[in-house]
């Protein structure tokens, strides 16, 4: 995997809070690409993430950095409004620190050396910036520095599965055209299809 140690995370944070601030209301019990969350289950995630990868950065380990993804439903905090946006601040600003890329330090439960981590997170924000995006209507052009990162990320990760064969560690690789855009090989490789779409009420 190309070394991205050092990879500022602000500008993609940045986006994704954009993102969530486009939002309404009442859109938060739409679907999304995550099959088993909903938009609002998915901005819970993304605040839980970004406590968690901030505490990895800072090596402080402990709950948040101990509990495993899956292991309970994303809660959505009642101020996500105003809560997400500084906690994606906050994550940023711990990955700032070079102490942070060095080592080791502790992710949903598993222990990673600092550089992984620091990508784990940026692919974290690029991937679920498209979830979010893509279910609800809004344009997605994600930092272009972060999505090198999460495509050489998952591109390794699925050829440590299976040689390329099909498996990836978020689910089986969705195959995209070698042409295709960037963006829709990463999500391909995610395990996600880039012409997902908001299902239609017939």
């Amino acid at each position: 995997m190309t070394d991205m140690t050092g990879l500022d995370l602000g500008p993609q944070a940045l986006i994704v809070a954009r993102l969530a601030a486009g939002v309404p209301d009442a859109r938060l019990a739409d679907r999304t690409p995550c099959p088993d969350y909903a938009v609002g289950d998915l901005l819970g995630h993304l605040a839980g993430l970004s406590v968690a990868f901030r505490d990895a950065a800072r090596k402080d380990l402990g709950p948040t950095t101990d509990t495993a993804p899956g292991t309970a439903k994303p809660l959505l905090p009642a101020d996500w409004r105003t809560e997400l946006p500084r906690l994606l601040q906050d994550l940023a600003e711990a990955w700032r620190d070079p102490g942070a890329w060095t080592g080791t330090t502790r992710a949903g439960g598993v222990d990673l050396p600092g550089g992984v981590t620091g990508i784990v997170a940026a692919d974290e924000l690029v991937i679920h910036g498209w979830d979010l995006a893509r279910a609800t209507g809004q344009e997605y052009v994600p930092d272009q520095a972060a999505l090198r990162a999460s495509h050489a990320f998952l591109l390794a990760a699925a050829e440590e599965q299976d040689g390329g064969g099909g498996g990836g560690i978020f689910g089986t690789v969705v195959r995209v055209p070698e042409r295709a855009p960037l963006l829709d090989r990463t999500v391909g490789l995610s395990g996600r299809d880039p012409n997902w779409a908001v299902p239609t009420v017939s």
